[in-house]
């Protein structure tokens, strides 16, 4: 295809085009810029997502303080909703925008909607000036938020890859995987200096809108860098060849050659990839904190300091990609992640937290419960009710970090928990004093447990080995570098040109929001259930392990792809 021949759809073909049909080596200015626009956008778009999580109490107590019960627990399962649900829809929205009128208007709108989305949240009033319009303003703007990133991630992707030749295709796309991390680590650092400065009193009251009132202008150098973009080469061309899609979602999901890739993206590229992601970025987080007790402030250097230490590995893992090929990558990560994963964090105990460890060697705890009225905890939203006294004493010891043993009791009695010779009486939370149960039973529990040696506090920070547990972090963080960018490359090579940013957000949206937004919930109600605080890590292990068998039977080598 001729310049002049995509000149005369009224595109410029000054600087993407020709970049794109020239075939010199390395990157070109114009491939640069691509990456650094994407990757700016991707690192602002995270940015706002995770702002969320991390200012997560004052927002709660601002919007949602003095709301009833019932109205509470739909804009709780609505919010949930924001944040995952509303993923792969945007993902489907947008892509098929994407694939109708350009990569980059796509672009431009996401971003548009995102940085809205956030900076309206900073101008919301609490419930205590307009009532039950605050919460429900606040979840509108979470379902706008998670509707622009289910468009912006794949796009971002799709932009950098349409852009120059495919030989270095994994190496350009690891630049913009580099940066997801990034949206956490700026989120991260702008809240903590912003709480120290204030105060928590004052951080509390209005300065957590700070961060998202701040939010403006990373939009806004975002958006004038995108708008010096050009729109992507190959949109150009097959747009001038007339060979366009329609229907991109009917295209992509009503024929089955490519559902069943969609298929083999779901449960072979992304299922494992985006758990061991998550499992090394987010659940070594609740891990640390809630399991083995370590201060908040302390996980947050930790996490940030192995963030910024693995970083590059995503670039190197992209430069691996282009060498031997996407799915070897991926193979490998997958396999590293299913045979690490266990041994890795069962150190993070023995470095963070010895005390624990030797505790639970010396003193076993012991549940002697009715277990069949025991219910499995899965509670993604943090409404769902467990009233038994089973529930009550694995949940408490699973909040707790402490693991234990298993011992049956007769139909209808009550659970209880023994820790050497001291016995600590369960209670059900449907009773009618139940509340006055509940702080006998957590008073006793705590003293108890400190009795023989599982501290209830924090972790004692001189027993911390940093340095080691510095290194498990960046081997578990290193695991998801390398399957990322392997995946991400793949999915943009496994469908067409005409119906790519359809196609991948689908597979890509649905696997990080079910697989991956689900680790933390699944692995509590895992380990509540077995008593193991090791037990929720069979999640990732068994995800890994389906998606080689998947990618090893059904996947396609995407690297010498169009």
């Amino acid at each position: 295809m001729k310049n002049d021949q995509i000149a005369l759809l009224g595109e410029d073909v000054s600087g993407a085009g020709k970049e794109y049909l020239a075939t010199s080596p390395g990157m070109t200015p114009v491939e640069k810029r691509v990456i650094a626009a994407s990757s700016m956008g991707t690192i602002f778009e995270l940015y706002d997502f995770f702002l969320v999580g991390a200012l997560s109490t004052e927002l709660a107590k601002h919007f949602f303080s003095g709301i009833n019960p019932s109205a509470g627990f739909i804009l709780a399962l609505l919010g949930f909703a924001a944040g995952f649900v509303m993923r792969p829809f945007g993902g489907m929205v947008f892509g098929r925008f994407g694939d109708l009128v350009g990569r980059k208007r796509t672009f431009l709108a996401t971003i548009l909607i995102m940085g809205a989305a956030t900076f309206t949240i900073g101008l919301l009033p609490g419930f205590a000036s307009i009532g039950l319009a605050s919460p429900i303003l606040f979840v509108i703007m979470r379902m706008l938020q998670g509707l622009a990133i289910g468009g912006e991630f794949g796009g971002a992707f799709i932009y950098v890859a349409e852009h120059g030749s495919k030989r270095d295709r994994g190496f350009r796309v690891s630049w913009v995987v580099s940066t997801g991390a990034g949206g956490l680590l700026l989120s991260l650092l702008v809240v903590l200096p912003l709480q120290h400065l204030l105060g928590e009193s004052t951080f509390s009251d209005w300065g957590w809108r700070l961060p998202f009132l701040f939010s403006i202008v990373i939009l806004l150098i975002s958006l004038w860098v995108r708008l010096k973009l050009d729109e992507s080469p190959e949109f150009l061309r097959i747009k001038a060849e007339g060979g366009m899609s329609k229907a991109p979602i009917a295209e992509t999901l009503g024929q089955w050659k490519n559902l069943k890739l969609i298929l083999i993206a779901v449960f072979g590229v992304m299922m494992g990839a985006a758990i061991i992601f998550y499992n090394g970025q987010l659940y070594t987080m609740f891990f640390l904190t809630k399991a083995l007790k370590v201060d908040a402030s302390t996980t947050n250097i930790l996490i940030i300091s192995a963030t910024v230490l693995t970083a590059p590995l995503y670039l190197a893992s992209g430069k691996l990609a282009d060498l031997v090929g996407r799915k070897k990558v991926l193979i490998a990560g997958c396999l590293l992640g299913a045979l690490f994963t266990m041994p890795l964090f069962k150190a993070l105990t023995h470095y963070a937290n010895p005390s624990l460890e030797k505790a639970e060697l010396e003193a076993p705890i012991v549940v002697s419960a009715d277990w069949e009225e025991c219910a499995f905890q899965f509670d993604p939203t943090g409404t769902a009710k467990f009233t038994s006294s089973c529930d009550t004493v694995t949940s408490s010891l699973a909040k707790a970090g402490l693991n234990y043993h298993s011992m049956p009791l007769p139909r209808g009695q009550v659970a209880r928990i023994q820790i050497g010779e001291d016995v600590v009486e369960g209670y059900r939370a449907s009773d009618t004093d139940a509340a006055t149960k509940a702080a006998k039973f957590s008073a006793l529990l705590a003293a108890t447990a400190s009795k023989h040696g599982y501290g209830t506090g924090t972790a004692n920070k001189d027993e911390i080995n940093i340095p080691m547990v510095l290194l498990i972090l960046m081997a578990l963080l290193s695991f998801g570098a390398l399957v990322f960018t392997a995946s991400v490359t793949m999915l943009v090579e496994m469908f067409p040109t005409r119906i790519r940013y359809t196609a991948i957000s689908i597979p890509y949206h649905l696997a990080s929001a079910i697989f991956g937004g689900f680790l933390p919930a699944t692995a509590f109600a895992i380990m509540a259930a077995t008593g193991n605080i090791y037990s929720g890590l069979w999640y990732p292990v068994a995800a890994a392990v389906v998606s080689m068998l998947v990618l090893v039977l059904f996947a396609k080598e995407t690297k010498d792809a169009t």
